[in-house]
């Protein structure tokens, strides 16, 4: 079996504070995975880690077959990473934007012109290319937000919450779109609260939550382990009270904490 993305007990402490706590997981190449999870589950700072953003308080990943410790700069030029801030400049044009990213990300300006015209296309923008995006609409610069991270041609996708605050149209453009990156055979980790939408997009699935990660493995061996219908019965019944007491015992005897 092939992986993208390892971890082995990744941790990461502030003062004291466990945002993340011994997580373990196996992303397969050219698969979606899912990390579903409520806001302050530590998803966001587990990404953060394997991006190289965050050094490790504990433990290790290797992403694409890189130490993100030791090879953060390999490590960088094998993801695409789309935060769900914004990383755009709203007084540039739409090429102006992914002509900037694609200098810093090394793309050779003899490929720029047709990497920029073939992903702006791609989306729908290439109309607009001469805009400035501070005049597109929200689900607009969510799509030139995600082709930017695609303008090196990286292996990985990383998406943090992708469609936060979109309308139900772009929300719908963004989780198509997805989908077409794994028909590409790239491999893609999305974070995501939406129970419906870890549903429809994941593949292999972890569910987080206060920095432990409950549960991982494929959505229909999840579904039938814990006789649900939906990733929604799962979560609920992995978040039941009696259960996450039971959990915190376990961890607690296995010394994690």
């Amino acid at each position: 079996m092939s992986y993208a993305v390892e971890t082995e007990n990744l941790t990461k402490a502030f003062n004291g504070f466990i945002a993340v706590n011994g997580v373990s997981i196996r992303v397969r190449r050219g698969s979606i995975f899912g990390l579903l999870g409520p806001n302050g589950a530590g998803k966001s700072t587990f990404l953060r880690m394997i991006c190289t953003l965050l050094r490790p308080t504990a433990g290790r990943a290797i992403v694409e077959g890189h130490d993100v410790v030791r090879e953060p700069n390999e490590v960088r030029k094998a993801i695409g990473v789309v935060q769900e801030k914004l990383l755009l400049y709203p007084v540039l044009t739409a090429q102006e934007n992914l002509e900037l990213f694609g200098r810093l990300y090394g793309v050779p300006e003899s490929e720029m012109r047709h990497k920029v015209r073939e992903l702006l296309e791609e989306v729908k923008l290439w109309g607009f290319r001469d805009k400035p995006v501070g005049t597109f609409s929200s689900g607009m610069r969510q799509r030139l937000n995600i082709v930017r991270a695609l303008m090196h041609d990286p292996r990985l996708v990383i998406l943090d919450e992708p469609t936060n605050a979109l309308d139900p149209q772009s929300v719908r453009w963004v989780r198509d779109y997805v989908k077409k990156l794994k028909e590409r055979g790239l491999t893609v980790i999305v974070t995501t609260h939406d129970m419906h939408e870890a549903e429809e997009l994941s593949e292999d699935l972890a569910i987080m939550d206060r920095g432990h990660v409950l549960e991982v493995g494929p959505v229909q061996e999840l579904k039938s382990k814990y006789n649900a219908h939906t990733v929604e019965d799962v979560f609920l019944k992995l978040t039941g009270r009696e259960l996450r007491d039971e959990l915190s015992g376990r961890i607690s005897a296995k010394g994690w904490r």
